[in-house]
């Protein structure tokens, strides 16, 4: 039987060093900042701009978007047509052969 070779881990080279320890600093405190004035609140949506050209555009892209399923979608209908049809014509071609067949 074939057996499976199971790795060995090698020795480790070395040992890590420990991490460095970082000292706390003392906090100075600055010089107070000026108050700012309010600011009007942003709104959290953002507001699209659609120029007559970007609507032709998103319409255009849309239409073809459409004419691309549709003709997809249609040669698939297609070729399930023609497969049905092939099929019912070896069904009557087998059907015919043996029923000479039997005739004989």
């Amino acid at each position: 039987m074939i057996r499976p070779k199971v790795p060995v881990n090698p020795m480790p080279t070395g040992y890590a060093q420990p991490p460095a320890v970082i000292q706390p600093t003392s906090i100075t405190p600055g010089t107070p900042a000026q108050p700012l004035a309010p600011v009007a609140p942003v709104s959290s949506r953002p507001t699209v701009q659609l120029t007559p050209g970007a609507v032709v555009a998103v319409a255009g892209m849309g239409t073809a978007v459409v004419l691309v399923v549709g003709a997809v979608l249609v040669s698939m209908l297609l070729a399930v047509a023609i497969t049905g049809a092939s099929v019912a014509i070896c069904a009557l071609v087998i059907r015919s052969i043996l029923a000479s067949d039997t005739r004989r």
